[in-house]
């Protein structure tokens, strides 16, 4: 039984949606994408931004061209005001990411040695340069 999503990324297998990348001009973030360029993705609450940076993400890595993954940093919300507990908890959830979508294992093999060794302001910069 299919239900419409209210909350967070869609299911294909079980929610109603349009095709994420349907909803965004795919050439032109390719472009972008090919060219370094930076893109925002800019729209209300509950339209489809992470389910589309998610497919987005699914069609580079399919295209085996790019290594491309999407985390969410609010993780780090939690923390307010101490940056620390911040950067641990947005190294940590790229950690996982990194191993569940990509295989790879090098941003948990380095993260928690980098954040201690060069504090929370340089951490996600230098783990990211290591990857």
């Amino acid at each position: 039984m299919r239900f419409f999503n209210t909350a967070g990324p869609i299911k294909p297998d079980i929610n109603y949606y349009i095709p994420p990348l349907g909803r965004i001009d795919l050439d032109e973030v390719l472009l972008l994408i090919e060219q370094q360029r930076y893109f925002v993705i800019h729209a209300p609450r509950q339209t489809g931004k992470t389910s589309a940076l998610l497919a987005l993400m699914d069609e580079l890595n399919g295209s085996g061209r790019y290594r491309c993954l999407y985390i969410n940093v609010e993780i780090g919300q939690s923390a307010r005001e101490d940056v620390g507990a911040a950067m641990q908890a947005i190294l940590g959830q790229l950690a996982v990411r990194a191993e569940r979508i990509l295989g790879e294992r090098v941003v948990e093999e380095v993260w928690y040695e980098t954040l201690q060794r060069v504090g929370p302001h340089n951490a996600l910069q230098i783990v990211l340069a290591r990857w």
